[in-house]
Parts: structure tokens; C-alpha cells; sequence
């Protein structure tokens, strides 16, 4: 006799993070065993996401200063870098990682004396979130660099005329201009952000005792069951809901960052999603 859906939610909701039951259910599977394990499987692709959105950000915010810096030897790196992460495939990127990453020492790499273990870099945890954190940063900074370049000449001119250089004029004039430009854009990247961690499942990266994501749970039911018209769907429908939350949440920073305009002339937040990266 199958068990109850409220003692399935106990057992199988935090099992991709260690907790609850050890052992995969083998047989009697119920739509209540699939949207609980592939929903435990979600917390580890908005892991991903959030982390690598979060720090993505700042870092692409520098290498979009950078590029569009006069001097060569920031530029340069920065132009080289973004061309190489958005010319090459998300996959193809993630591969050539994990093999990287399997080459260092497995014995650790020493530095002034102290031994830095290796062994972690190639978990899902660690490997897959930086190739997605270096991934969205190249796609970010390309956009905030388009911003960068499209902040209104006379806004440039006022914050000269009001003795602002260096740091403050960035701060308080340039900063939040090139967000209140770039955030739509933005808000696209982060959208197939999360929907491409949906590839570390297929990356060489490891899940750790059947601890996976939730495609790797969405493939366990389809093998199980031979219909993969359930659990994918069921996917789906998560993503969904990640989605409006991510157009919610961003809906609001964009309304915190044109508060300053009239109600009537406020861009509206287009989402515009990519079918293609």
C-alpha cells in the first residue's frame, strides 16, 4: 500500500539535499512522488541560479567598465573574455571545465606551503555554478557595457557641472543609469540563466549520492515508468513558476529604479525570451 502524499512530502522534499530517505522509490509511483522529488531536485537549479546571478552581477558590472575603459591593457581582457564565453557553447563550456578541473593535482596544489585541496572543484556544487557564474557574467556585461554606452550625454555633462568625478559620478549618475537601461535585457539573461542549469544535469559534473536536480529526477520517473509525458511537464511547470518569480522580483527592482520618472513615461519591464542562446 503506497503512502500517503503528506508522509511522501516528509520523506522525499529535502532528499536532493541529504535529508529524508536514502532510497529512491523502485515501484507504486504517484504524481505525489514525482512533483516531490523533482520539486527537491529544484532547490539545487535555483541554487544555481541565484549564486551565480548574485555574483555574476558585480563581476559583470567590472568587466563592463573595463571594456569600456581607454586604457588597453583593462580593455583587452575584458573584450577577449566576454567574446569567449558568448561565442562558445554553454555545454561545450561546461565539458572542457570539468576536464580541466580533473587534471589538477588530486592531491591538492601547494601554495607558500599550505596544500589547497582540489577534490571539491569538480562536484556539481562547486564546478557547474562556476561555468554558469562565468557564463552569465560574459552575457551581462555585454549588456550593462551597451548601457554604459547609451547613458544621455547631458546626464554626463550635469554630473561635471556639479563637480561629481570619479567614483561618485559613477555612483550616483552612471551606476544607476546603465541599470535602469540595461535591466530589462537583464532580466532576460536571468531568466535563461536558470532555465540553463538545467545542463548540469547533462555536464560531466556528478550528482552525489542521487542527490541531483530536477531534471535528473524528471529522467529517473521517465526510465521508471516508460511516460515521460509526467515528469516532464511536471519540469516545466516549475520552471514556470521559477520564471514568474524571477519577472516578479526583477518587476520590482525596475520599479524601484525608474521611481524618479513620471508614472506615465516608466518603461514597462518586456520579457522577451531567448530561443536560442
Amino acid at each position: 500500500m503506497s503512502d500517503s502524499c503528506p508522509q511522501i512530502i516528509a520523506d522525499y522534499a529535502f532528499r536532493s539535499l541529504g535529508f529524508g530517505e536514502r532510497v529512491l522509490p523502485r515501484s507504486d509511483f504517484t504524481l505525489c512522488h514525482e512533483f516531490t522529488l523533482i520539486g527537491s531536485g529544484l532547490i539545487w537549479n535555483i541554487y544555481f541560479g541565484v549564486l551565480a546571478v548574485a555574483f555574476g552581477f558585480f563581476f559583470a558590472t567590472a568587466l563592463a567598465l573595463a571594456k569600456a575603459s581607454p586604457r588597453g591593457w583593462l580593455r583587452r581582457p575584458s573584450e577577449w573574455f566576454i567574446f569567449l564565453f558568448r561565442g562558445s557553447p554553454l555545454f561545450i563550456q561546461f565539458f572542457l571545465t570539468y576536464e580541466l578541473l580533473v587534471m589538477l593535482p588530486k592531491a591538492g596544489i601547494n601554495v607558500f606551503g599550505l596544500t589547497i585541496e582540489t577534490s571539491w572543484t569538480t562536484s556539481a556544487w562547486a564546478g557547474a555554478l562556476f561555468v554558469l557564474f562565468l557564463n552569465t557574467s560574459a552575457y551581462s556585461a555585454e549588456i550593462f557595457h551597451g548601457a554604459l554606452m547609451a547613458v544621455p550625454k547631458g546626464d554626463i555633462e550635469a554630473a561635471d557641472a556639479y563637480g561629481l568625478s570619479g567614483f561618485a559620478k559613477f555612483r550616483r549618475v552612471l551606476w544607476p543609469t546603465m541599470l535602469r537601461l540595461a535591466w530589462p535585457a537583464y532580466t532576460n539573461e536571468a531568466i535563461f540563466l536558470f532555465h540553463a542549469t538545467t545542463l548540469v544535469f547533462f555536464s560531466g559534473f556528478p550528482a552525489y549520492q542521487q542527490r541531483g536536480d530536477a531534471l535528473y529526477y524528471a529522467k529517473f520517473f521517465a526510465d521508471k515508468t516508460f511516460n515521460p509525458f509526467i515528469p516532464y511537464p511536471i519540469t516545466a511547470f516549475y520552471f514556470i513558476l521559477v520564471t514568474l518569480t524571477v519577472i516578479g522580483l526583477f518587476g520590482m527592482i525596475n520599479r524601484r529604479l525608474n521611481r524618479h520618472l513620471p508614472g506615465q513615461t516608466r518603461p514597462k519591464l518586456r520579457i522577451r525570451p531567448q530561443i536560442i542562446r
